[in-house]
């Protein structure tokens, strides 16, 4: 029978430590209330190519600029199949391309969906703000770690962006984190 040592107990502490604060640092944010989506999405109206305006930038979007998402409704009406393209570093660099399907995550809420890049990861894709003519979009996840400020056109109406800020700082956003990286012309 094997004895262990105060020292392997003692890690044991240390690794059970760094879960506990691991998890901690990831738990919901209860001082800002539940992230609203909007009421309803026609995806038939949703589908087509959108161009990014402003986002909370992440690992994966790092030097990518000239930004688009394009949707298309699956043939079997439950998917969406999207498609992310961007430059890396100008708008005349290389273009890399991501693609993914999305699906509603709950029917009765149109506006929260899943979106999977790649198996076994899903992550959320919340529609927050949406204009009456779909001319703009803008997407988030529950704990607002993501934004995305999205457009039909590679330039945004400044009355348009305007309101968008304004609910975004409703919704209680850290805004400090939206960056605008370059569009096309």
């Amino acid at each position: 029978m094997r004895i262990f040592s105060i020292r392997f107990y003692k890690r044991i502490i240390q690794v059970g430590l760094v879960i506990f604060m691991a998890a901690c640092a990831h738990a919901p944010d209860t001082s800002k209330p539940p992230l609203v989506v909007v009421p309803y999405v026609d995806y038939k109206q949703y589908v087509g190519t959108w161009y990014e305006i402003a986002r909370f930038t992440h690992f994966f979007e790092e030097g990518c600029v000239a930004a688009t998402a394009t949707y298309r409704l699956m043939r079997d009406g439950k998917h969406i199949e999207v498609i992310n393209r961007c430059h890396e570093g100008t708008v005349d660099g290389p273009l890399k391309e991501a693609q993914a399907k999305a699906w509603v995550e709950d029917p009765p809420i149109q506006a929260k969906l899943k979106v999977q890049f790649f198996w076994p990861f899903v992550g959320d894709y919340w529609i927050i703000d949406l204009a009456p003519d779909y001319r703009y979009a803008v997407v988030s996840a529950p704990d607002r770690d993501y934004l995305w400020i999205l457009s039909r056109t590679p330039q945004m109406n400044p009355t348009d962006y305007d309101t968008v800020i304004a609910n975004l700082k409703t919704q209680r956003f850290d805004l400090t984190r939206l960056e605008h990286p370059p569009q096309i012309r």
